[in-house]
Formats: structure tokens, C-alpha cells, sequence
């Protein structure tokens, strides 16, 4: 399967976004580990509606005019990923969760580690909100965007 991409600046630097005819299949960092999220060959599509509209959706919730995201989503990873993505879609914008909170609402009290694992290869950042994970102690912990990056997107939350 061949994936669409474009790039666009943001708050927390250069996005690339990522889809395939389905949907939103990633969103990277500028600085991403290539090995964190494994897709197909890219090609530039600036145009493509999917990412165009990603684009829209993003400026937006930076601005803080949006706190709902409608862009479909087609992630890509193992049954207990997609378990975990799903649940950090749950999470209410500006509010936040532990990863034993998350490991509870799957279904896994014990897997709090597996879910931090399943976190930090969370494809599409922002969207599926793995900013809002935090540690048990209410600790910003690890990140694929750094830490800075969460601190900026929950302030961005914080203040609607």
C-alpha cells in the first residue's frame, strides 16, 4: 500500500501528515524515530483531501477553535495497539490520563506497561491524544514529540 503525505508548520515545528484512501494513517514529528511508526512508501500529495482537510482541522485546534477532531482515522498497528489508540480517543479534550488508568479501561489493569509501549508508537499524535497520558504521579512523561511539545499541547487544552 502506497501512503499520501504533506508537511505543514505548526506550534510544535514541521508535521508530516500521513493517509491512505481510508483515512489519517500518521501524524510525524519533525524529528520522529523513522523505526517508531512503520508504513508503506510516501508519496507527496499536497492535495489530497484527506490531508488537506488534517491540515484544516490542525490549524485550528492550534488555535484553539477546535477541540474535536472529524478526519478519518486509519491506524495501522497489532489488535492491542488499536486497543489502546482507541482508548486515548476517549480521553475528553484538556482532560488527562495515567497509562494504569488507560491499562483499566481496556480491560488490562496489569498491562500499564505494555500500554506506555503502545503509547509511544501511537501513529497519529495529536489526533489520538497520547499528550494526554500522563504518569500515575501527574508527571509529563516520554513523548515522541519531546517533552515540550506535550507541555505546549496541554496548555493549548488548558486554556479553552
Amino acid at each position: 500500500m502506497t501512503f499520501s503525505y504533506k508537511t505543514m508548520a505548526s506550534p510544535v515545528g514541521t508535521l508530516k501528515l500521513v493517509a491512505s484512501a481510508q483515512g489519517l494513517s500518521a501524524i510525524l514529528w519533525e524529528n520522529d524515530d523513522p523505526a517508531r511508526v512503520r508504513l508503506g512508501p510516501l508519496v507527496e500529495d499536497a492535495a489530497h483531501p484527506i490531508l488537506v482537510e488534517t491540515e484544516r482541522q490542525l490549524g485550528a485546534y492550534f488555535a484553539g477553535t477546535l477541540t474535536a477532531f472529524t478526519v478519518p482515522l486509519d491506524f495501522h498497528g497489532t489488535a492491542f495497539q488499536k486497543q489502546v489508540w482507541a482508548a486515548l480517543l476517549a480521553i475528553p479534550y484538556g482532560e488527562t490520563r495515567s497509562y494504569a488508568e488507560i491499562a483499566r479501561a481496556i480491560g488490562r489493569p496489569a498491562a500499564f506497561r505494555a500500554v506506555g509501549a503502545a503509547n509511544g508508537r501511537n501513529p497519529i499524535s495529536i489526533i489520538a491524544p497520547c499528550h494526554r497520558v500522563i504518569g500515575t504521579n501527574g508527571a509529563l512523561t516520554g513523548f515522541a514529540g519531546g517533552l515540550e511539545a506535550k507541555e505546549l499541547l496541554l496548555g493549548i487544552e488548558s486554556r479553552a
